[in-house]
């Protein structure tokens, strides 16, 4: 059976930001988290909209730092930055399907289609840090294409030291069942992701071969599910849990900005509950920091 050091959170766009972060921290010390993907352009340019450029994880325990990319120059730049900012592993994105990444930008998930560029990236970016490195993939662009091991023993010929496999392919985006292949060929470790949601689940990874698995949009509105999954009881407190989520956001971002972000996270907590739509149409409509904990404790009894 897995350990809690071989359960990782997955890195969600929008979502596993330092805040979201440190709430997991709380019901999970040792578990490895991953940021939110990180552009190599953005970070190496210290563009200053982009708050998680200027993250120091120091005081985060496990945590990688995921880059994506097409530069190999910049690619290795930015991972020289993460790791001065306290990284404990770099995370390389070749997996990530969305338009604007994976074809315009001719990253993420388009390196599957390019194993020439993704080799000189997982190369540069291996020589140019000391701590290790990993990369995030797919199955294939399609099914037609499914040549997720060749990328992996090229990613192992270039010192990366394990590998996240998501069980779909770039064309089914987030749509259908994940498919997990066999993986006890691999000769570094491969870290299962996509629809595991049980302990079940674990045992089945372990048979095919993983070393451990990775929780993607399980952790929606469920910062304790990693430790849950492990045995733990889910906590009766969650609108404490919900309050203090939002004073981190608020803390990272200023209330201007956390409020409408927070929405979303608002209405993962909700889900499943009694009169949660009608609880996700009131936020939505709330810009005030003071008014949206009010709701928040309005919809948890909180007094």
């Amino acid at each position: 059976m897995f350990s809690d050091n071989q359960i990782f959170a997955a890195p969600l766009a929008g979502i596993t930001d330092r805040p979201f972060r440190r709430v997991i921290r709380r019901f999970s010390p040792n578990v490895p988290l991953v940021t939110e993907m990180i552009s190599c352009h953005s970070l190496v340019g210290a563009h200053k909209n982009c708050k998680r450029n200027f993250d120091n994880y120091a005081d985060e325990g496990n945590v990688g730092a995921q880059i994506f990319g097409a530069d190999v120059r910049l690619m290795a730049q930015a991972a020289c930055i993460l790791q001065d900012a306290g990284a404990k592993w770099i995370d390389i994105n070749m997996g990530c399907p969305v338009p604007k990444v994976a074809q315009r930008a001719g990253a993420g998930a388009y390196l599957m289609r390019d194993h020439v560029l993704a080799e000189k990236i997982m190369h540069a970016v291996v020589q140019a840090v000391q701590i290790p490195v990993s990369i995030k993939t797919r199955l294939g662009w399609d099914d037609a294409h499914q040549d997720w091991n060749d990328l992996i023993r090229i990613a192992a010929d270039c010192g990366v030291k394990f590998a996240t496999l998501h069980g779909r392919t770039r064309a089914q985006l987030y749509l259908g069942n994940a498919l997990h292949p066999d993986v006890h060929s691999m000769s570094i470790p491969v870290i299962a992701n996509g629809d595991i949601r049980t302990e079940s689940d674990l045992v089945q990874m372990e048979k095919l071969g993983y070393a451990g698995v990775m929780i993607g949009r399980g952790i929606l509105g469920k910062p304790w599910v990693l430790a849950e999954i492990m045995g733990a009881e889910k906590p009766k407190n969650i609108g404490q849990i919900v309050l203090e989520h939002l004073e981190y956001a608020i803390e990272y971002y200023g209330q201007q900005a956390a409020v409408p972000m927070f929405r979303k996270h608002a209405a993962w907590y909700s889900a499943g509950m009694p009169n949660s739509s009608e609880f996700r149409i009131k936020v939505n409509g709330i810009d005030d920091a003071c008014n949206l904990k009010v709701a928040i404790r309005d919809f948890w009894g909180i007094i």
